[in-house]
């Protein structure tokens, strides 16, 4: 059986039991303490929890989801997998433990020609907690299960919590059973591999409290709403209804592995290691494709860096295959038409998903390039040495270069040399230290969500802002100091939660609203305002006059000339995304976005820097399309339909079932988008990129200011030319050659200065050598130069001196003042470096005395610092450490 199929008959099943099918939402969480979707209840959570009310009682989904927290495992067991998809059914105080139990078991026995997943009851095994007498009775009534096979187990495996105060409870967990072939008798109980977890049942009975473990805690008694949640692995349904030995085996995967093991003339199943690396390149091609095609693109921080791992680990594992070359653009093709059948986007956008995963590739390939070359270099030094390669040589190769341990030392093995791993894992250990505590320090600085529960509870905040800017208004509900309180007073700093308000919400990249909230005997300023939970609309302002307290008549005003701004700057993305894909074509995807009054910045992908006449012709069909004064329509309209228009669906934002569609020109600029936009185009005034940079190897920049402040910075630079046009003396249209020259003959000049200065401090040789002394062995040419024109003057005066001393022991250290910062160089002939004198020694020496560093080879090094009033005290220092 397919493993679409498998998800298909899955939400078919549930359907017809009444549950309402939520599509799978994206890889990238709403969640703040989550970076990505760790499970199918994520998405649910707020319902779960009660923090805000389920929109069903009940539902059923196919979540994608990823982890990474035992990447290394990957490969090496049958059910570790970055990316894999939980189907779950979910109840909101509707059935409970007796509809879930059943559900699951007719679901699993039920015949594949009858709509079923056809598992044979003797093939599965269930776990209950071991006090829950209900969830057993519940098993022998709906199954046909022998009670051996009804194991009871204790809370550290089947009872659930989120560990923090709140829903809790007991779980049941289904087992399919391998066969005596792949483990001992037992049953689940003996933790053995024979016997597969397939599905999870959440029994969410019980309200918790003094949670000082998962084991430990206080439990206050039944919730009044129970839930449940259940979540079955699709993939390992699926490698067990497939007949395969593990998920890498399965039809969405295999197809990446083959193509694999076909570049690298590799057969899966001879040899374990490239077995594991095969399986590592399939599962990490997936995740790749599945998390870019939700819009995370390759960086250095956050997701993206998550990214960069998976696709990097793939490139090093081909090269451990023995693949030195690009590889992207056979395996990313293989995931596509693999996942498509289940994620049709994955092939709608790949021409997007390519381009960001073959130009990672690519870059990558050169940065491998260069970390083999310091590997060489560090083999090489630790040969000669008879030495093992330094471990912190191997920790900086991969914490810069993204080398696997396993990489260094196969190449160190084939050169006969050894790692020190002692060294390198200790890195690696006071790395993950760092690690954990900068995680525990963010998650100490989020806010606490469950304060908006009951606020949420009370209803939706209604927004009117699309149609006015004050509405009228109660005061629902009051947070100070992340506290809910009765009342705050003059002076305070408060978070206000109305019944409904006309200030917008920081969301699709448009900065909050500014304004007030006004009302009988007091005044508040609005300092921002968020969506912290789904549905819920929060105020943070400084309360300027008089006390606020609960349920009074509050007025939302909204800055009419900063909402203006922010419209203007809206709707001036809109074009501007409109206008690089009529340029750039239409593969120049929004990538994100931020925009507020009088300013727009828009990431998009691209991977080359835009040309002076690209960046022109760009605004000019931006300010064209202003001119042009095009109607903007906003409509809102169910999501299916807004696609089949043609709407764009950016990367990374999420819709629900209806969406507000903004068209400007009709279909030339057509978007999904919930943002404040101008009623025609005309009204943006004027658009002026004042910026283009890079963001990453995938994407580019363009920043913008719109309305009078483009205005404002065109006048500021017409000044600017009127200035110099009336210094100079010249006509606007001869000012760029003007200046051309002027900038032509000042490189000249300081060239020929520069000259003259070399020329100076070289008429100095003959007095610096007979000025050397006699150092410990050494003839010694120690000097201060005072100021100099670049520190490249002393190392060029250095080095003549070193040849004029010939093969006797000699040593020049050299000290000067170039751009206001000390400089310090040492330079040492063969025979003084045979006599015990070390150039790098001696910088390091003079530098510490500088306040600085330095350092370099045992012939020639340089080093500076910030105090030049020390030269004197660092050349005496260096003088004597040679015995002076």
């Amino acid at each position: 059986m397919k493993t679409a199929e498998i998800h298909r008959r899955w939400l078919d099943f549930f359907e017809k039991k009444g549950h309402t099918i939520v599509p799978s939402a994206s890889l990238v969480s709403d969640d703040p303490s989550l970076m990505f979707t760790v499970a199918g209840m994520v998405p649910f959570v707020p319902y779960l929890t009660g923090l805000v009310p389920a929109p069903y009682a009940r539902a059923t989904s196919v979540q994608k989801c990823i982890r990474t927290n035992d990447i290394e495992e990957v490969g090496k067991t049958p059910r570790h997998g970055t990316f894999f998809q939980m189907c779950g059914n979910f109840s909101f105080g509707d059935y409970f433990k007796e509809g879930a139990i059943r559900f699951a078991w007719e679901l699993l026995t039920t015949s594949e020609a009858d709509g079923g997943l056809g598992f044979e009851p003797k093939d599965l095994w269930v776990t209950v907690y071991e006090e829950d007498e209900e969830a057993i009775a519940l098993w022998r009534e709906h199954s046909t299960l022998p009670d051996e096979r009804i194991q009871r187990l204790g809370k550290d495996t089947n009872y659930w919590s989120t560990g923090q105060p709140g829903p809790a409870g007991p779980c049941s967990e289904i087992f399919f059973d391998l066969g005596p072939e792949h483990g001992i008798d037992g049953g689940p109980a003996t933790d053995d591999d024979r016997y597969v977890e397939i599905w999870n049942l959440v029994f969410m009975q019980y309200e918790v409290a003094d949670v000082q473990s998962k084991t430990d805690f206080t439990i206050l008694g039944e919730l009044p709403k129970k839930n449940i949640d259940t979540g079955l692995g699709l993939e390992r349904v699926a490698f067990i209804k497939q007949g395969v030995q593990n998920m890498y085996e399965i039809d969405q995967v295999r197809p990446v592995l083959d193509r694999a093991a076909e570049i690298a003339g590799k057969t899966y199943g001879e040899n374990h290691a490239d077995d594991v690396r095969l399986r590592v390149i399939a599962d990490h091609v997936r995740s790749g494709l599945m998390l870019i095609a939700d819009g995370v693109t390759p960086s250095n921080e956050g997701r993206g860096y998550i990214l960069r791992r998976l696709l990097r680990r793939v490139t090093l594992s081909m090269r451990l295959l023995g693949v030195e070359g690009p590889c992207f653009s056979e395996l990313f093709p293989a995931s596509r038409d693999a996942m498509s059948a289940a994620y049709p986007a994955v092939a709608e956008d790949f021409e997007f998903i390519a381009r960001a995963a073959y130009a990672e590739e690519k870059t990558f390939l050169r940065t491998l390039a260069s970390g083999i070359q310091i590997l060489d270099s560090a083999v090489g030094s630790a040969k000669s040495a008879g030495a093992p390669v330094p471990g912190d040589t191997a920790f900086l190769l991969h914490d810069t270069h993204g080398f696997p341990i396993e990489l260094t030392l196969e190449i160190a093995e084939e050169a006969g040399v050894p790692v020190d791993a002692e060294v390198f894992t200790s890195l690696m250990q006071e790395q993950r230290d760092r690690a954990k505590a900068d995680a525990k320090a963010k998650k100490g600085q989020r806010a606490d969500l469950s304060i908006y529960k009951e606020l949420r509870g009370l209803g939706e905040t209604l927004f009117t802002g699309y149609d006015e800017l004050v509405h009228e208004s109660r005061v629902l509900g009051i947070v100070v100091d992340g506290a809910p309180v009765n009342e705050a007073r003059e002076g305070d700093i408060a978070e206000l939660v109305l019944s409904e308000t006309s200030l917008f919400a920081e969301s699709g990249g448009q900065d909050a609203d500014q304004g007030f909230i006004i009302g009988d005997g007091f005044e508040a300023e609005v300092l921002d305002v968020q969506k912290p939970v789904p549905g819920l609309i929060v105020h943070t302002v400084r309360v300027d006059v008089g006390t606020i307290g609960l349920d009074v008549r509050a007025e939302t005003r909204v800055d009419a000339d900063y909402r203006r701004g922010a419209t203007q700057a809206h709707s001036g993305t809109h074009i501007v995304h409109a206008a690089l894909r009529d340029v750039l074509g239409q593969g120049a995807h929004q990538a994100g976005s931020y925009n507020k009054a009088g300013y727009l910045r828009l990431d998009f992908s691209h991977t080359e820097a835009l040309s002076s006449e690209t960046k022109s012709e760009i605004e000019e069909i931006s300010n064209l399309a202003i001119r042009s004064d095009y109607e903007v329509v906003t409509r809102e309209m169910p999501l299916d339909e807004a696609k089949a228009l043609g709407a764009m669906a950016l990367f990374g934002e999420k819709y629900g079932d209806r969406v507000r569609v903004v068209d400007i020109g009709g279909p030339w600029s057509r978007e999904l988008c919930a943002g404040t936009h101008v009623t025609s185009s005309a009204e943006i005034g004027m658009i002026n990129l004042i910026s283009e940079s890079s963001v990453g190897s995938t994407n580019r920049r363009v920043e913008s200011l719109v309305g009078i402040e483009a205005f404002r910075n065109f006048a500021a630079e017409r000044a600017i030319v009127q200035q110099l046009t009336g210094g100079l003396k010249v006509p606007r249209g001869e000012l760029v050659t003007k200046v051309q020259d002027l900038g032509a003959q000042l490189r000249a000049a300081e060239k020929k200065i520069a000259a003259l200065e070399a020329e100076k401090l070289r008429e100095r040789v003959p007095q610096l050598l007979a000025d050397a002394e006699q150092l410990g062995g050494v003839r010694a040419v120690l000097a201060s130069l005072g100021a100099v024109g670049s520190a490249d003057d002393i190392r060029s005066l250095a080095l003549t001196l070193r040849e004029q001393l010939g093969a006797q022991p000699g040593v020049v250290v050299l000290a000067g003042v170039a751009a206001g910062k000390p400089v310090v160089i040492a330079a040492t002939t063969q025979a003084g470096r045979e006599a015990g004198a070390k150039a790098g020694a001696l910088v390091r020496i003079g530098a510490q005395v500088l306040g600085g560093g330095g350092g370099g080879k045992d012939d020639l090094a340089q080093g500076g610092g910030t105090d030049a009033a020390r030269i004197d005290a660092a050349l005496a220092e260096i003088r004597r450490s040679l015995g002076g």
